[in-house]
Protein backbone atom coordinates (compact mmCIF):
# COMPACT_ATOMS: atom_id res chain seq x y z
CA UNK A 1 0.00 0.00 0.00
CA UNK A 2 2.79 2.44 0.95
CA UNK A 3 4.70 1.50 -2.19
CA UNK A 4 1.60 2.12 -4.30
CA UNK A 5 1.02 5.55 -2.77
CA UNK A 6 4.64 6.58 -3.33
CA UNK A 7 4.55 5.34 -6.92
CA UNK A 8 1.34 7.29 -7.48
CA UNK A 9 2.90 10.43 -5.99
CA UNK A 10 6.03 10.15 -8.14
CA UNK A 11 3.92 9.48 -11.22
CA UNK A 12 1.66 12.44 -10.44
CA UNK A 13 4.74 14.65 -10.23
CA UNK A 14 5.88 13.35 -13.61
CA UNK A 15 2.50 14.19 -15.11
CA UNK A 16 2.52 17.62 -13.47
CA UNK A 17 5.69 18.44 -15.38
CA UNK A 18 4.19 17.26 -18.64
CA UNK A 19 3.14 19.60 -21.39
CA UNK A 20 3.69 20.28 -25.06
CA UNK A 21 7.36 20.20 -25.98
CA UNK A 22 8.67 23.64 -26.88
CA UNK A 23 12.01 25.21 -27.68
CA UNK A 24 12.13 26.93 -24.30
CA UNK A 25 10.67 24.02 -22.33
CA UNK A 26 12.41 20.75 -22.95
CA UNK A 27 13.17 18.09 -20.30
CA UNK A 28 18.06 14.21 -17.90
CA UNK A 29 19.93 11.72 -16.27
CA UNK A 30 23.40 12.24 -17.32
CA UNK A 31 23.82 8.77 -18.77
CA UNK A 32 27.32 8.37 -20.22
CA UNK A 33 27.01 7.51 -23.92
CA UNK A 34 28.25 4.09 -24.95
CA UNK A 35 29.88 5.35 -28.13
CA UNK A 36 31.87 8.50 -28.81
CA UNK A 37 29.73 11.26 -30.26
CA UNK A 38 30.32 14.28 -32.37
CA UNK A 39 32.50 16.96 -30.82
CA UNK A 40 30.29 20.00 -30.48
CA UNK A 41 31.19 23.69 -30.27
CA UNK A 42 30.29 23.93 -26.57
CA UNK A 43 33.14 21.52 -25.79
CA UNK A 44 35.64 24.27 -26.48
CA UNK A 45 34.17 26.49 -23.78
CA UNK A 46 33.57 23.66 -21.34
CA UNK A 47 36.94 23.38 -19.63
CA UNK A 48 36.71 20.69 -16.91
CA UNK A 49 40.01 21.87 -15.42
CA UNK A 50 38.90 25.37 -14.52
CA UNK A 51 35.09 25.37 -14.26
CA UNK A 52 33.32 28.31 -12.67
CA UNK A 53 32.11 26.76 -9.43
CA UNK A 54 30.43 29.94 -8.27
CA UNK A 55 27.30 29.31 -10.32
CA UNK A 56 25.58 26.58 -12.24
CA UNK A 57 25.22 26.47 -16.01
CA UNK A 58 23.09 29.33 -17.33
CA UNK A 59 19.53 28.22 -18.03
CA UNK A 60 19.77 29.51 -21.60
CA UNK A 61 22.76 27.25 -22.27
CA UNK A 62 20.91 24.18 -21.05
CA UNK A 63 17.81 25.15 -23.01
CA UNK A 64 19.88 25.26 -26.20
CA UNK A 65 21.43 21.89 -25.43
CA UNK A 66 18.09 20.28 -24.67
CA UNK A 67 16.69 21.62 -27.92
CA UNK A 68 19.66 20.17 -29.79
CA UNK A 69 19.16 16.90 -27.94
CA UNK A 70 15.54 16.84 -29.07
CA UNK A 71 16.39 17.77 -32.67
CA UNK A 72 19.35 15.39 -33.09
CA UNK A 73 18.87 13.16 -36.14
CA UNK A 74 21.29 10.39 -35.12
CA UNK A 75 22.04 8.57 -31.90
CA UNK A 76 25.71 9.57 -32.14
CA UNK A 77 24.83 13.25 -32.38
CA UNK A 78 22.40 12.98 -29.47
CA UNK A 79 24.97 11.23 -27.30
CA UNK A 80 27.44 14.03 -27.96
CA UNK A 81 24.92 16.58 -26.73
CA UNK A 82 24.03 14.37 -23.75
CA UNK A 83 27.69 14.39 -22.72
CA UNK A 84 27.67 18.19 -22.66
CA UNK A 85 24.50 18.20 -20.56
CA UNK A 86 26.13 15.70 -18.23
CA UNK A 87 29.13 17.96 -17.68
CA UNK A 88 26.90 20.86 -16.73
CA UNK A 89 24.61 18.81 -14.51
CA UNK A 90 27.60 17.33 -12.70
CA UNK A 91 28.51 20.73 -11.23
CA UNK A 92 26.94 21.41 -7.86
CA UNK A 93 28.62 24.74 -7.13
CA UNK A 94 30.43 23.19 -4.16
CA UNK A 95 33.89 21.64 -4.40
CA UNK A 96 33.15 19.52 -1.32
CA UNK A 97 29.88 18.19 -2.73
CA UNK A 98 31.52 17.46 -6.09
CA UNK A 99 34.32 15.52 -4.38
CA UNK A 100 31.84 13.49 -2.33
CA UNK A 101 29.84 12.77 -5.48
CA UNK A 102 32.97 11.50 -7.23
CA UNK A 103 33.72 9.20 -4.30
CA UNK A 104 30.14 7.96 -4.23
CA UNK A 105 30.21 7.14 -7.95
CA UNK A 106 33.47 5.26 -7.48
CA UNK A 107 31.92 3.33 -4.59
CA UNK A 108 29.00 2.34 -6.84
CA UNK A 109 31.42 1.09 -9.50
CA UNK A 110 33.08 -1.06 -6.82
CA UNK A 111 29.68 -2.37 -5.61
CA UNK A 112 30.09 -0.57 -2.29
CA UNK A 113 26.48 0.54 -2.33
CA UNK A 114 26.11 1.24 1.38
CA UNK A 115 29.15 3.51 1.33
CA UNK A 116 27.80 5.24 -1.76
CA UNK A 117 24.48 5.96 -0.04
CA UNK A 118 26.28 7.29 3.03
CA UNK A 119 28.31 9.66 0.87
CA UNK A 120 25.25 10.72 -1.12
CA UNK A 121 23.37 11.43 2.10
CA UNK A 122 26.07 13.98 2.86
CA UNK A 123 25.88 15.41 -0.66
CA UNK A 124 22.12 15.90 -0.40
CA UNK A 125 22.58 17.59 2.98
CA UNK A 126 25.19 19.94 1.55
CA UNK A 127 23.38 20.70 -1.72
CA UNK A 128 19.66 19.92 -1.29
CA UNK A 129 18.76 21.76 -4.50
CA UNK A 130 21.10 19.69 -6.68
CA UNK A 131 18.83 17.43 -8.74
CA UNK A 132 21.65 15.08 -9.70
CA UNK A 133 22.44 14.36 -6.05
CA UNK A 134 18.89 13.06 -5.54
CA UNK A 135 19.02 11.15 -8.81
CA UNK A 136 22.31 9.45 -7.95
CA UNK A 137 21.04 8.46 -4.52
CA UNK A 138 17.89 7.09 -6.16
CA UNK A 139 20.16 4.93 -8.35
CA UNK A 140 22.09 3.68 -5.33
CA UNK A 141 18.91 2.88 -3.42
CA UNK A 142 17.53 1.04 -6.43
CA UNK A 143 20.67 -1.08 -6.58
CA UNK A 144 20.17 -1.85 -2.88
CA UNK A 145 16.65 -3.07 -3.63
CA UNK A 146 14.93 -0.16 -1.86
CA UNK A 147 12.47 0.89 -4.55
CA UNK A 148 10.31 2.91 -2.14
CA UNK A 149 13.07 5.30 -1.11
CA UNK A 150 14.37 5.29 -4.68
CA UNK A 151 11.01 6.57 -5.93
CA UNK A 152 10.99 9.23 -3.22
CA UNK A 153 14.37 10.48 -4.42
CA UNK A 154 13.24 10.35 -8.04
CA UNK A 155 10.38 12.62 -7.03
CA UNK A 156 12.82 15.05 -5.40
CA UNK A 157 15.01 15.04 -8.52
CA UNK A 158 12.02 15.81 -10.75
CA UNK A 159 10.91 18.63 -8.47
CA UNK A 160 14.25 20.30 -9.01
CA UNK A 161 14.67 19.40 -12.68
CA UNK A 162 11.53 18.28 -14.52
CA UNK A 163 13.67 17.67 -17.63
CA UNK A 164 15.56 14.84 -15.92
CA UNK A 165 14.94 12.11 -18.47
CA UNK A 166 17.14 9.66 -16.58
CA UNK A 167 14.98 10.00 -13.48
CA UNK A 168 11.94 9.39 -15.69
CA UNK A 169 13.55 6.25 -17.07
CA UNK A 170 14.31 5.08 -13.52
CA UNK A 171 10.71 5.65 -12.50
CA UNK A 172 9.54 3.72 -15.55
CA UNK A 173 11.78 0.78 -14.66
CA UNK A 174 10.42 0.63 -11.12
CA UNK A 175 6.81 0.95 -12.27
CA UNK A 176 7.37 -1.85 -14.77
CA UNK A 177 8.83 -4.09 -12.09
CA UNK A 178 5.73 -3.42 -10.01
CA UNK A 179 3.54 -4.56 -12.88
CA UNK A 180 2.18 -1.14 -13.81
CA UNK A 181 3.12 -1.31 -17.48
CA UNK A 182 0.77 1.48 -18.52
CA UNK A 183 2.29 4.00 -16.10
CA UNK A 184 5.78 2.78 -17.00
CA UNK A 185 5.06 3.42 -20.66
CA UNK A 186 3.92 6.97 -19.85
CA UNK A 187 7.20 7.62 -18.01
CA UNK A 188 9.28 6.16 -20.84
CA UNK A 189 7.45 8.14 -23.50
CA UNK A 190 7.82 11.31 -21.48
CA UNK A 191 11.59 10.72 -21.43
CA UNK A 192 11.58 10.26 -25.21
CA UNK A 193 9.90 13.63 -25.66
CA UNK A 194 13.11 15.13 -24.34
CA UNK A 195 15.66 12.66 -25.68
CA UNK A 196 14.16 10.92 -28.75
CA UNK A 197 17.40 9.05 -29.48
CA UNK A 198 17.65 7.54 -25.96
CA UNK A 199 18.32 3.97 -27.06
CA UNK A 200 17.62 2.20 -23.74
CA UNK A 201 14.24 3.93 -23.43
CA UNK A 202 13.33 3.27 -27.06
CA UNK A 203 13.94 -0.44 -26.45
CA UNK A 204 11.80 -0.32 -23.30
CA UNK A 205 8.96 1.34 -25.22
CA UNK A 206 9.22 -1.21 -28.03
CA UNK A 207 9.06 -4.09 -25.53
CA UNK A 208 5.87 -2.68 -23.98
CA UNK A 209 4.17 -1.19 -27.02
CA UNK A 210 2.15 -4.20 -28.19
CA UNK A 211 0.96 -5.13 -24.73
CA UNK A 212 0.09 -1.63 -23.50
CA UNK A 213 -1.26 -0.13 -26.72
CA UNK A 214 -3.00 -3.35 -27.64
CA UNK A 215 -4.70 -3.40 -24.27
CA UNK A 216 -6.12 0.09 -24.88
CA UNK A 217 -7.15 -0.61 -28.45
Amino acid sequence: MIRSRIASAAFALLLASAGPFAVDAAFAQPVPPSRPGTVLPEDKADNPVTPDKSQRAPAATLERLFQRLHDATTQEEAEGVARLIQRRWARSGSDTADLLMTRAQQALKENQNELAIELLDRVVSLQPDWAEAWNQRANALYLMGDSIRSMLDIGEALKREPRHYGAMMGLGMILRQQGDDKAAMTAFRRALEIYPQFDAVKKAVDSLKVEVDGRDA
